[in-house]
């Protein structure tokens, strides 16, 4: 388990941020967003999406839809189970099915549901700190996300 923990105050970081994830995320990575209403959960999916060529404005939040799939030059399943009571409310969206097809499965408010989650995922917390600044804290479990990993604390000394 690896834990990095920093501090974006506009734009320009969160969109850094964005851009070392499209790249270093492998493929079949699931990412669990956690953290207050309005932290910018669907704002981070939007920004990685970009960078995979998938339009601007495309990628909404699938909060009343539950899951939304866009294809770029990978695809992005994007959930949403704040909605849901239970994990086998979670279960009939058949997110396993999603995490074995390559893509990238981003999961907001996941953490409620950690026992359909795949034991190797990346985990990133949003606690808002200002008007445009977030705190982050990211936790990857098992070896999948070491480069990722990798790629994030080289690029955070210069946020």
């Amino acid at each position: 388990m690896c834990d990095i923990s920093f501090e974006i105050f506009d734009f320009s970081g969160l969109d850094l941020l964005c851009r070392v994830l499209s790249e270093f995320l492998p493929d079949g990575a699931v990412v669990v967003l956690s953290g207050t209403l309005g932290g910018g959960k669907t704002c981070l999916v939007q920004g990685i999406a970009s960078y995979l060529g998938i339009g601007e404005g495309v990628v909404m939040s699938p909060t009343f839809v539950l899951v939304r799939e866009y294809e770029g030059e990978r695809w992005v399943y994007h959930f949403d189970v704040y909605r849901l009571s239970s994990e086998a409310e979670f279960r009939q969206l058949d997110p396993d099915d999603y995490f074995d097809r390559g893509g990238l499965t981003f999961i907001e408010w996941g953490d409620k549901f950690p026992q359909v989650l795949p034991e190797e995922r990346l985990e990133i917390k949003i606690e808002i700190t200002g008007e445009t600044s977030r705190k982050f804290q990211i936790t990857s479990t098992g070896t999948k996300f070491d480069q990722t990993m990798e790629a994030l604390k080289k690029s955070i000394t210069s946020l």
